[in-house]
């Protein structure tokens, strides 16, 4: 498999690299382009793991939120790889305000990473994708889905990423390449650790899971494999919400409510 997935230096995006190389390992190898915004002990690290795994690296270095990077990240991988059979946009960034105080500047930001990003890789990516019949996974969230107070324009460009999904899906669904979407809910990566090391947090946000944990990058990257793969053949336009069912579960915390009790 070649691939290309943004946003690879941490979290869900090192977690998909080194699943897709682990997926490939007896086959000869996946040919994976980590793209990330700058150079970083994690993306050197990614790179050796993956080699390790017998997988071909390409790192590129792009801006996401520019207009030129994302088409020149496919350019390389391409010309690299010869083509590509997936593309995986995952960077993703996130500035939370009221939106009464909310730049315009972070507005363009958010929407530029979150939503135009996945819009301009499919873009540059759609001839190749088309020549493999490939397949394409967007990392939205479930704060595209359900409204959160505070995010700033995180979930409103969720929410375009999940459409742009399902728009990218019908057009280039007749030309045989499918494109859906994770919509991930509570996950320990690098940019939320830090809430989690309050422990009384952490514990509260377990609970609030039917599965009872938060959920691990690992996790993300198990569905987002299984989209890009043969297994997934007839999956076309979906935005697969992995959250442990936490979005499902508001009504069940109503006060007053009679609570089940566990175990």
């Amino acid at each position: 498999m070649r691939v290309l997935v943004t946003g690879a230096a941490s979290g869900i995006g090192r977690a998909t690299c080194l699943r897709l190389a682990r997926d490939t390992a007896a086959r000869g190898g996946a040919k994976i382009a980590a793209v990330d915004i700058a150079p970083s002990a994690g993306l050197d690290t990614l790179r050796g793991d993956l080699e390790k795994l017998g997988a071909t690296v390409l790192v590129t270095h792009a801006d996401m939120g520019s207009v030129d990077a994302p088409t020149r990240a496919v350019a390389e991988a391409t010309a690299r790889f010869g083509g590509l059979d997936g593309l995986v946009s995952n960077a993703g960034v996130n500035r939370p305000g009221p939106l009464v105080d909310y730049s315009v500047e972070d507005w363009d930001w958010l929407f530029a990473v979150n939503t135009r990003a996945t819009w301009l890789l499919a873009k540059a990516a759609f001839p190749a994708l088309k020549a493999a019949g490939g397949s394409i996974v967007s990392v939205c969230s479930m704060s595209g889905s359900f409204a959160h107070a505070g995010l700033g324009a995180y979930g409103p460009s969720k929410a375009a990423a999940i459409m742009l999904v399902k728009v990218l899906a019908q057009e280039f669904g007749p030309e045989g390449i499918r494109v859906n979407g994770v919509s991930p809910g509570m996950v320990r990566t690098g940019m939320t650790e830090r809430v989690y090391q309050n422990a009384t947090i952490a514990a509260e946000r377990d609970t609030l899971v039917p599965l009872g944990r938060v959920a691990t990058p690992d996790d993300m990257a198990d569905a987002i494999a299984f989209l890009l793969s043969a297994e997934a053949r007839y999956i076309n336009g979906h935005d697969l919400v992995v959250d442990g069912g936490v979005s499902g579960n508001f009504l069940g915390r109503l006060p007053g409510l009679k609570q089940i009790p566990r175990g």
